[in-house]
């Protein structure tokens, strides 16, 4: 299952990066092999093991999506990654993808502004949420394009894959 993984984040990156965009039939098509997959080699059990994940990827991204951080392509596809990792999986990858996202994020404000005024605009925006209700948090900080996140996903779930993360059991 990991080149299938490898595949689809591939491909998804790509279709970010050309179309901002994640499609649905990447998405769904890898949750449903994923489950099958998973229930034919693990009966029951392996398809509980691949809904959790799917669940635990949804849920993660889900706030991300309501709070109008990411995009529903975004979130299909952590749901997508979490159905062939399983539970603890998603749950790791999904927490790494929220830490590249937020590195990614930093230096995207920083290329667009330089260090002072991206360092300058997180202070007044960390001041206004408490001023404001948040409001000001995202005018301050508006980028003038899109972040692909898909580009996140992917580089949480390598960091995983590839055993880089402190949360080791």
């Amino acid at each position: 299952m990991v080149g299938a993984l490898a595949a689809v984040l591939v491909t998804a990156m790509w279709t970010d990066l050309r179309s901002s965009r994640i499609p649905n039939w990447l998405t769904f098509s890898t949750m449903g092999f994923a489950l099958v997959g998973h229930a034919s080699l693990g009966g029951l059990r392996g398809a509980i093991f691949s809904l959790a994940g799917l669940g635990i990827g949804l849920g993660l991204f889900l706030i991300l999506y309501v709070s109008g951080s990411i995009g529903a392509g975004d979130v299909k596809l952590m749901a997508a990654v979490g159905a062939i990792m399983g539970p603890y999986g998603a749950f790791l990858s999904g927490l790494l993808a929220m830490l590249v996202g937020g590195l990614y994020a930093l230096g995207a404000m920083c290329y667009q502004w330089g260090f002072v005024a991206t360092g300058r605009k997180l202070a007044d925006a960390t001041v206004g949420v408490f001023l404001t209700g948040g409001k000001a948090w995202t005018q301050e900080l508006a980028l003038p394009f899109r972040l692909r996140y898909g580009l996140a996903v992917a580089g949480g779930t390598l960091l995983f894959q590839l055993g880089l993360h402190p949360f080791r059991v």
